[in-house]
């Protein structure tokens, strides 16, 4: 029908035919089919040998420099933006002389001209790499890379949950979306006459019966021929026989009880880890290189073990256990290789290879602990340490695990004797065998054991332990002589840090006389004369600090033997005594002190307190009068006196050792401490007139004006006396905050606010950047409803004193209870290691029900500043709230041992007439029921 060859096939093409011209390609002509622009050869030339050798030898170095420069080239056109070789002929890149002979001058020449560039080239080296280098940093600058740019916000996507990720949209495919699109011719191609004539009998009803139904008529399914020989019975079996493998595999096999826990199944299947695709991934490239690390190198023992890991990270416990099992092969003598098998097999299992290893490396000591790990009867665990003593006698860890084996002492003896034998050099082992025997054989195990190694100190200090153990005190100080002087001698470098650990480690065993011979005998090592004293403090603190106070206590008495007369160390070991020591150590102490300090009147004070608070009355006047003997004007001991007489109910010997004091020492002090007795007596114009003839000596003594003024307002109710008192008291002492506050509460509390509110400016002004002044204004605002004026007056006080702890503890309860967290940061970060900071903040967290936080915060603000006592009242206080009585006596028990003196509401009530001579936990209740608790 149709011919196999094209008619127009071998006939020469139409005129003006140019192919692809209808399918609109176009032609186009290159340089190559013009041909080279140099005229062409003679072909009948036929150069010689000779000259084809130099011709190719002149071809092949010039291709070498063309190469060269043609680099050179594109250099020069990326500085200078040359383009010479559009000029250049693309067939000749060899120039004219191409076809002349290569001759050794030109060759000569050749290399001429190249150590010529080179050097130039190496002349423009230095300023060229410069010029690159600063201009890739400048187009660094300008262009970053994406992944400089987006480096900080990738960091981010660590903290992103998993959830957070799979809410991000995906992004969408925006590629070409700015681009103009192009329409699309529409093609059309015919239909296949199947599909119609498909579709056109689709819908048509069947007009004939099928072969199958006729013969069966349609009562019976017809059966297939593929199925006719189907055995149902042996597909139950097989069935059957795979879930009793599976049973089998989950049941015990001793017991037989399966291992499946029915309650806990659910939570066991939130355990199972099931790993993603690109962990599939690298798990098959990482087997893929470790496959090639133990083919390549089968002798490497980690490339095993890691190959192992790889497949029980996998989950293939018996791809791991066969590779370490040739690991095991390959590299029997790699102890780890051997430990991984045991790791990786059963009990059983690891048995075996074990007894494996120990035949290839019985010097393994490891081996041999992990097989003694794998029995659980001791019999056959000493039996395992015994057999690994015969080939390795000199293990300290062996003999360590088979002397810790044994129960009887007996038998240990026997062990640590042959020990010390093989091993001599091992401190431990001499130690253990010295504790086990008898007083006199321990001498000679520590004798022999001190020739064996002359150099451990431990020996010395077990020796010196030995003999105070016998109640040879005598001896303990010779033995750590002996010994600083034999280590030191012998080379051994101990200094003083050293033997103070071992100090502090023996009176933690209970050597108590060990521990203070070695401190007598090692304090003074390798420290200068000037430095002795410091350094010592700072030693004995540092042992109170860790719990040693014996060991502070010799650092004391020896610091006291080198300087008796220093009554700074003398009331530092008597603090000592008094926090952790006996009354009769304290008493004791402090009658040695005050006979080498009668000077010292603190120390005078203390033993008179102690005699007192131990109910010795008659033994504290005793004491107070031998230190007036020493101290015969001494205002801190007539004051002691009178303090004494008081609070003993002897007003009348506390008002005639005053009058004494007042003739005999005459200081402000006495004169203010008299005045406030005669108000405590309700002698209140006898207290006026002490304090016009005390104001008369000492004008600018601001508490008598402050006494006076208080007498006058409080007692006497005469606020015009008192407003005249205190307006001489600002001009006498302008400097005094108090007393500017009190004139301002004065003014207050006769409903003038005007005038209260210029006297704290006026005050500001003569005491600029006061932060008192500042926080007294703001309460008169507050109290005054003037809350917006408060707010102002408190930012300009935060300008003035941006640190002032008072003033930030005021402001953050100024702002409502959302910011207050946020102004408490700032002021932790303005004021760090402030109690009263602290203490502000751990009320925020007491309004947030945070009750763990908000103690522990009142904790550390008492250990910040143990002396302020508004702190024990705000714990107070929250525990009544929220704690035990065991936690209410706690805070009770360290306020009392603190005595704190300061505090703003403290001062208040403890100065109080009312409160004068209770002690310091009533004090501290009446604090705590005097706060006002903020939401």
């Amino acid at each position: 029908m149709f011919s196999a060859t094209k008619d127009f096939i071998g006939k020469p093409a139409p005129a003006n035919y140019v192919a692809g011209l209808g399918r609109g390609a176009t032609g186009f002509t290159t340089r190559s089919d013009i041909g080279p622009a140099r005229e062409a050869q003679d072909l009948g030339y036929v150069p010689s040998f000779k000259q084809y050798k130099w011709q190719s030898k002149r071809s092949s170095t010039n291709s070498l420099v063309n190469n060269r420069e043609a680099q050179k080239a594109a250099a020069a056109k990326k500085e200078d933006d040359d383009d010479d070789e559009r000029f250049q002929d693309p067939d000749n890149e060899v120039g004219l002389f191409s076809g002349a002979p290569y001759e050794e001058d030109d060759e000569e020449a050749d290399k001429v001209w190249e150590m010529i560039d080179a050097k130039m080239d190496e002349r423009r080296k230095a300023r060229r790499e410069a010029r690159e280098k600063e201009e890739l940093e400048k187009y660094r600058s300008e262009r970053p890379k994406i992944s400089q740019q987006f480096a900080d916000i990738k960091r981010t996507l660590s903290t992103i949950n998993e959830d957070a990720w799979n809410a991000i949209p995906e992004a969408g495919n925006l590629t070409g979306k700015s681009k103009r699109k192009q329409p699309k011719t529409d093609r059309f191609t015919p239909l296949p006459d199947s599909v119609l004539a498909a579709q056109r009998d689709k819908n048509q009803l069947a007009n004939t019966i099928d072969a199958t139904d006729q013969t069966l008529g349609g009562i019976a399914t017809p059966s297939l021929d593929s199925g006719m020989m189907t055995d149902f019975k042996q597909i139950g079996e097989a069935r059957d026989k795979v879930l009793g493998l599976k049973l089998d595999q989950l049941s015990d096999s001793n017991s037989g009880k399966t291992n499946i826990d029915p309650k806990g199944y659910l939570t066991d299947l939130n355990s199972v880890v099931l790993k993603s695709d690109a962990e599939i991934g690298d798990l098959k490239k990482a087997r893929l290189l470790l496959n090639s690390v133990i083919t390549t190198n089968p002798k490497h023992a980690p490339g095993w073990i890691a190959a192992a890991r790889l497949e029980e990270v996998a989950g293939k416990m018996g791809t791991a256990r066969s590779i370490i099992s040739k690991g095991c092969d390959e590299c029997p003598k790699s102890e780890d290789v051997w430990l991984e098998a045991a790791r990786l097999n059963t009990k059983d299992n690891a048995k075996i290879i074990l007894a494996n290893a120990v035949r290839h490396i019985p010097q393994s000591v490891k081996i041999w602990l992990k097989a003694v790990d794998l029995e659980t009867d001791p019999g056959a665990q000493k039996r395992v340490l015994r057999r690994a003593l015969e080939f390795i006698p000199n293990s300290l860890k062996l003999w360590r695990a088979a002397i810790n084996m044994e129960d009887n002492p007996n038998d240990a003896k026997v062990l640590l004797s042959r020990a010390v034998e093989l091993v001599p050099l091992s401190v431990e082992l001499w130690l253990a065998l010295a504790r086990l025997e008898s007083y006199a054989n321990a001498k000679k195990v520590l004798n022999n054991a001190r020739k064996n190694i002359p150099t451990a100190h431990e020996i010395w200090i077990a020796a010196a332990r030995l003999e105070e153990q016998q109640g040879n005190d005598k001896m303990v100080d010779t033995i750590i002589q002996r010994a600083v002087n034999v280590l030191s001698e012998s080379g051994t470098v101990m200094d003083r840090e050293q033997w103070l650990a071992e100090a502090e480690n023996c009176e933690k065993t209970g050597a108590i006389g060990t521990c203070q011979s070695i401190i007598r005998a090692t304090l003074a090592l390798n420290i200068e004369e000037e430095d002795r004293k410091k350094t010592w403090m700072d030693d004995a603190e540092s042992c109170i600090a860790h719990g040693s106070i014996e060991c502070a206590r010799a650092i004391y008495a020896y610091a006291l033997k080198v300087f008796p007369e220093k009554k700074s160390i003398w009331r530092r070991a008597a603090y000592l005594e008094k926090g952790h020591g006996t009354k009769e150590s304290l008493e004791e102490l402090l009658q040695r002190a005050v006979k080498y300090c009668p000077q010292a009147e603190v120390l005078w004070l203390m033993g008179a307190k102690e005699r007192w608070l131990a109910g010795d009355v008659e033994g504290a006047r005793t004491i107070i009068q031998q230190a007036f003997t020493a101290n015969p004007n001494s205002e801190q001991i007539w004051l002691a006196a009178v303090k004494l007489e008081s609070e003993n109910d002897e007003f009348e010997r506390a008002q005639f050792l005053l009058k004494n004091a007042r003739e005999k020492s005459g200081t402000e002090r006495v004169w203010m401490k008299s005045a406030v007795f005669e108000r405590q007596m309700k002698n209140f114009q006898s207290a006026l007139e002490l304090l016009d003839e005390a104001l008369a000596k000492y004008p600018a003594f601001d508490k008598l004006w402050m006494i006076k003024s208080q007498i006058e307002d409080m007692d006497l109710n005469n606020q015009a006396k008192a407003r005249e008192t205190l307006n001489k008291a600002v001009k006498a002492c302008p400097k005094s905050v108090t007393i500017w506050i009190l004139l301002a509460r004065l003014e207050e509390k006769a409903g003038m606010l005007v005038k209260a509110r210029s006297t704290l400016e006026k005050a500001r002004y003569t005491n600029p950047k006061t932060a008192e002044l500042w926080v007294e204004a703001i309460r008169i605002e507050n109290r005054a409803n003037n809350t917006n004026a408060a707010r102002n007056l408190a930012a300009k006080a935060l300008q003035e004193c941006p640190t002032s702890s008072l003033l930030w503890s005021e402001i953050i309860y100024m702002e409502p209870r959302a910011q207050r967290k946020s102004k408490s940061v700032d002021a932790l970060k303005k004021c760090e290691q402030d109690p009263l900071i602290v203490t502000a903040v751990a009320r925020l967290f007491w309004t947030e029900r945070k009750i763990d936080k908000a103690r522990d915060w009142f904790q550390k603000a008492t250990k910040i500043d143990a002396d302020i006592g508004d702190v024990y009242a705000w714990w107070y206080r929250f525990e009544l709230q929220h704690g035990t009585e065991e936690q209410q006596k706690v805070v009770i028990q360290k306020c009392v041992a603190a005595e704190p003196h300061h505090g703003e509401r403290w001062q208040a009530i403890a100065k109080d007439m009312n409160n004068v001579g209770k002690k310091t936990d009533e004090i501290l209740k009446l604090v705590a029921g005097s706060l006002e608790v903020q939401a």
